[in-house]
């Protein structure tokens, strides 16, 4: 009989020391599928148009990256970044995501400053920027390339970052995507 109750207590035991050490399921937030990047600058009626196809992701194939024309030298550019998953169908547009979880990520422009200067035009709801819409104003005619990543949970209070600086940003890259550029 003794033997019995402590099987018992030994068995009703392990049964709700293992009910309590279940975690529940937390929601996951699954990384951005992203196969097409485009840019686009748009002054004065002319948009240029710069893009990048990666719809193999990791495969053997590079990304197509095309550019529709050369930018103007002294020129103010009011420009956007689109973001898509041609994986699926329909096309999911992954810009919407990224504008909602604004506070999780950034975008930064990187290139030569003889191509010109970079300002962000938008922002999270903490006045920290985004980078889906910016300005560029192009300084003198030069060739050079121009980098845009986007970063997933970069330290946007980090010195520099607010400033489009990636130097100290930290966190994931979730998109980069180099363009060859004309200024003339």
């Amino acid at each position: 009989m003794k033997n019995l109750r402590i099987s018992a207590i030994a068995i009703l035991t392990l049964i709700l020391l293992n009910a309590c050490s279940k975690d529940e399921a937390k929601p996951v937030n699954e990384e951005e599928v992203i196969t097409t990047v485009t840019t686009s600058l748009t002054s004065n009626g002319q948009t240029i148009i710069l893009q990048s196809k990666d719809l193999d992701g990791d495969g053997p194939n590079a990304p197509v990256v095309t550019v529709s024309g050369n930018l103007k030298a002294a020129t103010n550019y009011a420009g956007t970044v689109t973001f898509l998953n041609e994986t699926t169908n329909p096309i999911g547009n992954t810009t919407a995501e990224i504008l909602t979880e604004g506070v999780d990520h950034q975008l930064f422009f990187q290139a030569p400053t003889a191509i010109g200067t970079f300002a962000y035009s938008d922002q999270d709801k903490n006045g920290k920027p985004i980078g889906l819409q910016f300005t560029l104003l192009t300084s003198t005619a030069t060739t050079g390339n121009l980098t845009v990543t986007l970063r997933h949970q970069p330290n946007k209070s980090a010195v520099g970052v607010s400033g489009g600086d990636i130097t100290n940003a930290v966190g994931a890259t979730d998109a980069s995507v180099t363009y060859p550029i004309v200024v003339q």
